[in-house]
């Protein structure tokens, strides 16, 4: 049997806290005798005491910079990546007026792709050499894409620069940091998560408001400019504090180990779940500010949806985690989902004027939050710790197909519509609330149905 076929079978059998390494057992509070109820402290496995829960430190100087240097990480990638929204309008209006809306989306959906679709490879080179060199190479990247995309002005050029070029490296930037939190933090993990994943949510503030009074006062090309040297300073920080608490550990490349975690139930439910909710995640993100415009909306007010939206997905990201760790993660995060696919139907749908578009706004962005710092608890909650970096590569790789697609898929709506923004927010509400579900039956695989237990 193989090496990784060995791992397998040591994860199908957890119920054995001593055939087990257990940071891969779910966090489950059932019986208090129960062998697997991690709060107790089940025994690491031989010759690595590291993976014992009691090891991770849940604290100290090193794990709280590192987690600093993570909201770094999250404010100059993911933060950015919640931006665009601003350039699918800037772009619709300017530079790119004579294409489509949905032709315009592939910009932000190859942006927001490329971040996620590198994730088994960045994982693999982060569990053999560690942060360090990817998280540099990343910073380089990104600081570069977005200078160059200050000098576009034909949409392949855009393409190359914003959707490839400055993705790859805030992928990353994003995984780096991402990972290497992981190995710091164990009973508070998901409030730890929270406080990176809040770095996304303040950049999804400052960049939009930023850049859009920057284009006003001193033109695009330096607006962007501006954003990268901010970017820059910040990921000086992030090289120098993100570190993992575990060695690396090399082993030659494996397809297979890639494909082995879509043979667990639970793992395969929770992509699922994610992919589904992740294809209507972006589209409030990318298309309020088109339809606030299109009904009425000033373009200066309009310019405030997106950081507004950000400001309260702060909120969403960091008190759902602190929630998730004494209540349970999944049922969090399930609860918080579930909400916001029925507020895309119930509220998104009947909004027109400027104070629903914005309340919409608000509300989303706090239900949306939850979604983006409870899924890496999550899956850390299924996995084996040293192999974090591949299986967190693999969700994000899969689901990222769905950011890819969906934006293009409103965009094809609105047009099959003659403008209408109904049908896409029935879609984006039909999708998530599905995403919710599945999500809960990954729950249920992990630990039954009994509500009240903690997961």
């Amino acid at each position: 049997m193989s090496a990784d076929a060995a791992s397998l079978s040591s994860h199908k059998e957890h119920r054995d806290p001593k055939a087990t390494d257990a940071s891969i057992l779910p966090e489950v509070e059932s019986l208090p005798q129960a062998p697997q109820d991690v709060e107790k402290g089940a025994a690491p496995p031989p010759g690595n005491p590291m993976m014992d829960p009691k090891a991770f430190p849940d604290g100290g100087l090193s794990a709280w910079l590192c987690c600093v240097g993570g909201f770094c990480c999250l404010f100059c990638s993911f933060g950015w990546i919640n931006t665009v929204g601003v350039f699918q309008e800037y772009y619709q209006t300017h530079m790119l007026r004579n294409y489509s809306s949905s032709t315009v989306s592939w910009i932000p959906s190859l942006e927001v792709f490329m971040m996620f679709f590198g994730g088994p490879f960045i994982g693999k080179l982060y569990d053999n050499y560690g942060p360090r060199g990817i998280l540099f190479f990343g910073s380089l990247l990104h600081v570069f894409g977005i200078m160059m995309t200050s000098l576009c002005t034909e949409y392949y050029q855009f393409i190359l620069a914003q959707g490839i070029c400055s993705p790859i490296g805030t992928s990353m930037i994003f995984y780096a940091g991402m990972s290497s939190l992981t190995t710091w933090f164990f009973r508070k993990r998901a409030l730890a998560f929270g406080i990176m994943a809040a770095g996304s949510s303040t950049g999804g503030i400052v960049f939009p408001i930023m850049t859009d009074h920057l284009v006003s006062s001193i033109g695009f090309g330096w607006a962007m400019r501006v954003s990268g040297f901010l970017m820059l300073g910040l990921l000086v920080v992030a090289n120098l504090t993100v570190k993992s608490r575990i060695p690396p550990m090399k082993k030659p490349f494996q397809p297979v180990e890639f494909l082995l975690p879509f043979t667990e139930p639970t793992f395969v439910l929770l992509t699922l779940g994610a992919f589904l909710f992740f294809m209507g995640m972006f589209i409030p993100i990318n298309y309020l500010i088109v339809q606030a415009t299109a009904e009425g909306m000033s373009t200066r007010l309009a310019a405030y949806i997106i950081p507004i939206l950000n400001a309260l997905s702060l909120f969403g990201r960091v008190l759902p985690g602190y929630v998730g760790d004494k209540i349970g993660r999944f049922n969090v995060m399930i609860v918080l989902c579930l909400a916001t696919g029925i507020l895309d139907l119930a509220l998104w749908i009947p909004a027109s004027s400027n104070a629903a578009l914005i309340v919409f706004a608000a509300a989303y962005g706090f239900g949306s939050g939850a979604f983006v710092s409870m899924l890496p608890a999550c899956i850390a909650q299924i996995s084996d710790v040293r192999k974090i970096g591949v299986r967190t590569g693999s969700m994000f790789a899969a689901i990222s197909i769905a950011a890819l697609i969906s934006n293009p898929i409103g965009g094809q709506i609105v047009s099959a519509n003659n403008g209408s923004f109904t049908g896409l927010k029935v879609f984006c509400g039909v999708m998530q609330i599905s995403g919710s579900l599945v999500i809960a039956a990954s729950r249920i695989a992990v630990a039954g149905v009994k509500l009240k237990t903690k997961v």
